[in-house]
């Protein structure tokens, strides 16, 4: 895998932020959400753009101001044409789509410009894009339809950057909290971990896939406390579903976290943290249904699986190398839903050097 290294380093920074913290004292209180999300935000600016966190933070932060300004306009009541009225919101929504694009456009401008001057390719995602792109054009010159745009690209950018990165930190944040509230499974993944790469070992792509008790333990998280509780789905032409046929035009909801804390798929066990309910992987924890869908499902299922769970994985392992860790006296369990599924007030906890 190409971008592991860019993951490793990524979160080698953070373990060794916290390796400070605890150098002087015997345990810390920290807020692990922050760490958490800055981590997987430098993980996608490196993997995805080549650069670190800090040339996309201006990014991020636009684009949360942007999702908590639609969140607004989603609780309030439709009035057709109000967007292009110029209210106060409305010209801060203009001003951030339009600073957003300008950076991104930086970006890919900077980036054109090293692939034509014969500059080696860094094997990022954005690079990878625009040498595709750019070839496709070149090999069909002659239409105009060929190859994306440079707005085509714009977009391409603004889904790595939020959805790259925010999903991945919410399953972390979880991963955390509860492995703080079941110590004996944090006992069971760290032994684990220490089997296959030592106190010291630096996690390859090999070792992370033989991590069955790390995988159940991320599989039952995402179970219970999905990154996104919901899909919409929209029908163009009429379809069957089982005993219903739908007409084309209609927008379906899946109701995600309530279909992953049903009784009747899951038993009366349902609203309990079992990772070994996963022992022999997804399809038998769920007698081949259709009910497990923290990434989606069939054609539509997330691009960006496979990537989000290895760098999941990287990032526990080498949380556990290191630390151990209980929840803080602090910390108030309250989920709550900002499009994505996360912990309202933070995850406080106990953080210790492991022994």
């Amino acid at each position: 895998m190409l971008m592991l290294p860019a993951c490793y380093l990524s979160c080698n920074e953070m373990v060794t932020r916290w390796e400070k913290l605890t150098s002087t004292e015997e345990s810390v209180e920290l807020n692990a959400w922050p760490d958490l999300r800055n981590l997987t935000r430098d993980v996608i600016s490196r993997t995805a753009f080549g650069s670190s966190y800090e040339e996309g933070k201006r990014i991020f932060e636009l684009q949360i101001e942007q999702v908590e300004l639609a969140i607004q306009y989603m609780q309030t009541v439709y009035i057709p044409g109000w967007r292009f009225v110029p209210t106060k919101t409305n010209r801060r929504m203009k001003y951030l789509t339009e600073e957003v694009h300008s950076l991104l456009r930086g970006i890919i401008g900077r980036r054109e410009k090293s692939i034509r001057a014969g500059e080696a390719a860094t094997g990022d995602l954005l690079g990878l894009l625009l040498e595709s792109n750019m070839k496709e054009q070149h090999e069909n010159r002659g239409n105009k339809y060929t190859g994306m745009s440079i707005q085509d690209v714009i977009e391409e950018c603004k889904l790595f950057y939020f959805a790259g990165q925010e999903t991945t930190s919410i399953l972390l944040v979880w991963t955390v909290i509860l492995l703080s509230i079941h110590p004996q499974w944090q006992d069971r993944a760290r032994e684990e971990v220490l089997q296959v790469f030592g106190r010291d070992g630096k996690p390859d792509l090999d070792g992370l896939n033989r991590l069955k008790i790390v995988t159940m333990i991320l599989y039952e998280v995402m179970r219970l406390y999905p990154p996104g509780i919901m899909i919409n789905r929209f029908t163009h032409k009429e379809m069957k579903l089982g005993k219903l046929t739908i007409p084309a035009g209609v927008e379906l909801s899946v109701p995600i976290l309530l279909v992953h804390h049903d009784k009747e798929h899951w038993g009366e066990d349902a609203e309990e943290f079992k990772p070994e309910r996963f022992s022999e992987g997804i399809s038998k924890a769920t007698k081949n249904q259709v009910v497990y869908l923290p990434f989606g499902w069939g054609p539509r299922i997330c691009i960006g699986m496979n990537f989000a769970l290895i760098e999941a994985k990287m990032a526990m392992a080498m949380i556990l190398q290191r630390f151990s860790f209980g929840l803080s006296p602090s910390y108030a369990h309250s989920p709550t839903t900002f499009l994505t599924l996360h912990p309202q007030h933070g995850a406080q906890i106990i953080l210790r050097r492991a022994e």
